[in-house]
């Protein structure tokens, strides 16, 4: 393990990839679609660029009333105080309890808080807006019995994963336009090397640097050519682009769209620079717990954390705070399923919200009365009383029809897909009627059919083409009771004598294939013997 005189913080660069834009059951969500001072902009007109200014979030970009959330207008507002609540990050240890029936926007709501944090369900920040670095951790509750850890470590790991540690560091760094880079190739020996020279300039000076083979593979990885403005970084020589010279903007023609056009700094080329990047406490365990360090965070084995080392790091994150170098960000901790905890959980989960380091705790259920894992008692929620006293409950109610038809409509922009007036019409029937998942998932179905019927738009019938191909529940069931006998180890609870619910299993007939030996057939062995 690494000495608390030298506990590392720092993750390894991750260069970004091109993201695949596939569609997901709350890809539509930008936010919480509620304004500072909590009024609903769903109600208001869609796409109004004032609107969007005065949402919580002002960088979101859906057009989508609400940031694509529609109805639950008291819950949207009430987790509005809560990502006031966290933006503040001067009281941790506090729980949510979204309560509500299957298909009323739970999740949804915790995603439309992950996105209005700007963390988008990761830990990563992007070290520019320390508005965007808040920590979001999303678990569900099976996922603590299906880890190689035990169910207190991996609860462990989701609260610390959830804790972000702001780290303000100053640094060295050369920050120019690059006017020229020369690089030659020295063969001799039978090995073969490289050297170059690097000019950087600002306003005010301008400079040539010698360059070694690792500064050459590094310019060479970053595409850097003359005209661009970079930053080196002296201590670890990292190289950083950070756009290209407005004084180059007329080389060419025609610039790509990711092109951008930076002022030639001014002053000095080395200089001193405030660093801040956040990262979270799960991250600084697994990196000095390990003999791998950091690459642990990428192959998912973290294995059981001691408690000594994590006893120290706090510590030296109580140091780094006294010296003003380190601030604490309590972040979001979201357990979805929570009635799948047993009472092990929940016993853990009712201390770590009384330590210092815990995030605010978001938790989702669509149980009423059941059975509390772990015991013979019946709670709310299938959450014990004394958790439940601690919590703060957000109820979401069913949708409205009109809500209904607004969250269709917006999963066909979503999903690309053209839907007629009346299709919509029968769709939102059939999500009133039936669920709003089977509607929504009738969508694309549809969307699929009308491409082959050649049509660009979805229509009445190819809904009800695709009715008949995918049941609901409810088709399903009925399904089922009408060919019972058909099915193998169907279990049917009837009523017996004196009310007594008796449980019938009922199965196809099989072929008796045992030999079955006649009574004539068993007598002449014996007469064999007898002979």
């Amino acid at each position: 393990m690494t000495s608390i005189s030298n506990i590392q913080v720092t993750t390894p660069s991750i260069k970004d990839t091109t993201k695949l834009e596939r569609i997901g059951a709350h890809s539509h969500i930008t936010g919480l679609g509620v304004s500072d001072t909590l009024e609903d902009l769903s109600a208001t007109t869609t796409g109004s660029s004032s609107n969007t200014s005065s949402s919580l979030r002002s960088s979101s970009s859906s057009s989508a009333p609400g940031s694509g959330l529609i109805g639950q207008v008291k819950a949207r507002k009430a987790m509005g105080l809560v990502y006031k609540l966290i933006q503040r990050g001067k009281i941790g240890g506090r729980a949510i309890l979204l309560a509500g029936p299957p298909s009323s926007g739970k999740t949804a709501l915790a995603m439309g808080l992950a996105q209005q944090l700007g963390s988008n369900g990761n830990n990563n920040s992007n070290g520019k807006d320390k508005d965007n670095d808040i920590p979001f951790c999303s678990l569900s509750a099976t996922e603590v019995f299906s880890l190689e850890v035990s169910k207190t470590e991996a609860l462990t790991q989701a609260i610390r994963r959830s804790m972000g540690v702001r780290i303000v560091e100053e640094q060295e760094v050369m920050e120019g336009e690059v006017v020229e880079i020369q690089i030659d190739t020295l063969s001799g020996g039978g090995k073969v090397g490289k050297t170059g020279r690097l000019t950087l300039c600002t306003t005010d000076m301008e400079t040539i640097y010698d360059l070694g083979t690792k500064m050459i593979e590094r310019l060479t990885e970053e595409r850097v050519t003359a005209g661009d403005v970079i930053r080196i970084d002296k201590a670890t020589g990292k190289i950083s682009k950070l756009g290209r010279s407005v004084s180059r903007s007329r080389d060419y023609d025609a610039m790509g769209s990711n092109t951008k056009f930076v002022q030639c700094p001014e002053g000095e080329l080395q200089k001193r620079t405030t660093v801040t990047h956040t990262v979270s406490l799960h991250e600084i365990d697994v990196i000095n717990s390990r003999q791998q360090g950091f690459m642990a965070l990428f192959t998912g084995d973290t294995g059981e954390i001691s408690e000594s080392i994590r006893t120290q790091i706090d510590a030296k994150v109580e140091e780094w705070k006294m010296e003003g170098r380190a601030t604490l960000v309590p972040g979001v901790l979201f357990i979805d399923e929570v009635h799948m905890l047993d009472m092990d959980c929940f016993s853990f989960l009712n201390r770590a919200l009384e330590s210092e380091l815990c995030p605010i705790v978001i938790l989702a259920t669509n149980r009423g009365m059941s059975a509390i894992r772990g015991t013979n008692f019946r709670g709310p929620h299938g959450v014990p009383l004394d958790l439940l006293d601690r919590l703060m409950i957000i109820p979401t109610a069913p949708y409205s029809v009109d809500e209904l038809q607004g969250i269709l409509r917006v999963r066909c922009t979503e999903e690309q897909v053209d839907m007629t007036d009346d299709a919509l019409e029968l769709l939102t029937r059939t999500a009133s009627e039936k669920t709003l998942r089977y509607a929504i998932q009738t969508i694309i179905t549809s969307s699929l059919i009308a491409k082959k019927k050649n049509s660009n738009r979805v229509e009445v019938e190819h809904i009800e083409r695709s009715h008949k191909l995918f049941f609901d529940v409810e088709r399903s069931t009925k399904f089922i009771m009408e060919y019972q006998n058909q099915f193998l180890f169907h279990e049917l609870e009837e009523d017996g004598e004196d009310g007594i619910k008796v449980k019938s299993s009922s199965s196809p007939p099989v072929m008796d294939t045992s030999c079955k030996v006649s009574k004539a057939d068993e007598k002449e062995p014996k007469d064999e013997m007898e002979e």
